[in-house]
């Protein structure tokens, strides 16, 4: 499990590809993070959960199967990438995002960046099947970033992104038309899906009320 408050920036070192459908990479992590990451370990990177297969200081190899290269935006990285990293969380750590399961559903498209002297708002792409899950106020999982979601449109939703974020974070560099991890909250997605049951079961509409 993690928090999705991000530690730090990896940087990619190496990538092997013996197939398609495989590739390992070689990360070298934030300082000091590489200390008692022991192999099996997991590790986040851009919100994807990977096990450390080697570890050699700062430096970890991680192996992507087909199903993350499929679904996440770890397999277009290349050598010099960087990455949002965490570490998995331990007990008794303090919980200052929301818990997240480091399971990628998909992904989503930067639309639009409005930028101010202290903020950053992004835009992005709504997929229709993660529509019920995502709403005003509440959390989503961007590229292992646990963030408070803003407005929410029939095809998009934003994020209001601090200093602090844009600092210690990829979404400082981030671009209209870059894809983005998503993981939505599982208590959501649990809340809904009860809800719709229910009112199939009852033969009511499913369709929000308007606010």
């Amino acid at each position: 499990m993690f928090t999705g408050i991000v530690q730090g920036l990896g940087e990619i070192t190496a990538i092997d590809r013996p197939a398609a459908d495989f590739c390992t990479l070689t990360v070298r992590l934030p300082a000091g993070m590489g200390a008692d990451l022991a192999v099996g370990a997991s590790v986040a990177h851009n919100g994807c959960c990977l096990t450390a297969t080697a570890v050699a200081g700062d430096t970890a190899r991680f192996d992507l199967m087909a199903e993350t290269l499929a679904k996440t935006n770890l397999g277009a990285l290349h050598i010099g990438s960087r990455v949002n990293i965490e570490r998995a969380a331990r007990i008794g750590d303090e919980i200052g995002g929301h818990l997240m399961s480091g399971h990628i559903w998909g992904q989503t498209v930067i639309t639009a960046i409005t930028q101010s002297q202290h903020n950053r708002t992004l835009w992005l792409s709504l997929p229709a099947a993660v529509r019920p899950y995502v709403l005003p106020k509440g959390f989503i999982g961007l590229d292992g970033c646990s963030l408070t979601v803003g407005d929410v449109r029939e095809e998009t939703f934003c994020v209001h992104l601090i200093p602090e974020t844009l600092r210690r974070t990829l979404f400082g560099t981030r671009q209209v038309g870059e894809r983005i991890n998503m993981e939505i909250d599982p208590h959501t997605q649990a809340v809904a899906d009860t809800v719709a049951r229910i009112l199939a079961a009852r033969g009511e509409s499913t369709t929000p009320c308007p606010m």
